[in-house]
């Protein structure tokens, strides 16, 4: 199969430009905090941090998973900083943030997999901001049970876990994660608390085929997930996962169409969607 190199024009996007882009450029450099935004070259930066919107990523910017799509660095993770629960709530509280979105690296060479600074977190962005709601963007945490539960058992709005890629590609893409795994995750959240809104997010064009996206949304429903998100897959660097092809939008408007008679509760899909954009309007 062709590896598609140039991007199509409906990729493309402004740069980023305005002053509250550069206030919270600068507010994230002063306090060292880390953003998916930035560790995973979001096309929509612009967009989302004009509107004072930022996804923060916590437990440090180094990963131990070595996804082939990813672009947030691999290898031997710093030490755990117990003042980041502080530091983030503190910016959200700056920032006026309504509902934030939360999210890490993956841990696996903690024991606790980073739950406890998950958990930390999300207490202190509550004590410092009473009124916000919460989206945690987690890892599959091994599908450990007990770890899982501290995350349930804090009560954020959304719980959120991506499944990325179809069944067939998985192994290719996210190397040390597991489909099945995956879906059992979103399951059990919301087996355990009902009241909890799941989501999870999927790329397109890295070798899929449509009755393959098709019979990952099935999957993804049958696994009770109330919010699926859409997105073109875009190559961080050439040493990436190449894009296999671009999908075009009038596609996407009909995934989404399709995904809405499923019975999901929002579907965003689109060329440039990520899995935290548009993220505010998922707890409605």
């Amino acid at each position: 199969m062709n590896v598609i190199r140039k991007k199509p024009k409906w990729i493309k996007v402004k740069l980023p430009m305005s002053k509250n882009y550069h206030e919270l450029q600068k507010l994230v450099s002063l306090h060292k905090l880390n953003t998916i935004c930035q560790s995973g070259s979001c096309p929509n930066i612009g967009e989302c941090w004009d509107k004072g919107v930022a996804t923060f990523m916590i437990l440090g910017n180094i990963c131990t998973r070595s996804c082939r799509f990813c672009g947030v660095k691999t290898g031997r993770p710093d030490k755990i900083d117990w003042n980041e629960p502080e530091k983030v709530a503190k910016s959200i509280k700056i920032l006026k943030i309504k509902h934030a979105v939360l999210t890490s690296v993956n841990r696996d060479d903690l024991l606790d997999m980073g739950s406890d600074i998950w958990v930390k977190t999300i207490q202190k962005v509550r004590f410092l901001n009473p009124n916000i709601t919460i989206e945690a963007l987690i890892p599959d945490f091994k599908g450990e049970k007990k770890i899982i539960n501290k995350i349930i058992d804090i009560k954020p709005e959304v719980i959120s876990h991506n499944v990325e890629t179809v069944a067939r590609l998985t192994k290719k893409v996210r190397i040390q994660a597991k489909y099945n795994r995956s879906l059992e995750v979103l399951q059990y959240i919301k087996k355990k608390n009902q009241k909890i809104r799941t989501k999870t997010g999927i790329m397109l064009g890295l070798g899929e085929t449509k009755e393959e996206i098709i019979e990952t949304m099935e999957d993804i429903k049958k696994s009770k997930v109330d919010i699926l998100t859409m997105g073109q897959y875009l190559q961080p660097s050439t040493k990436h996962y190449p894009v296999r092809f671009f999908v075009f939008p009038e596609q996407f408007k009909e995934l989404k169409k399709i995904g809405l008679k499923m019975g999901f509760k929002y579907v965003e899909s689109g060329p440039l969607v990520r899995s935290s954009y548009h993220a505010e309007k998922h707890v409605k």
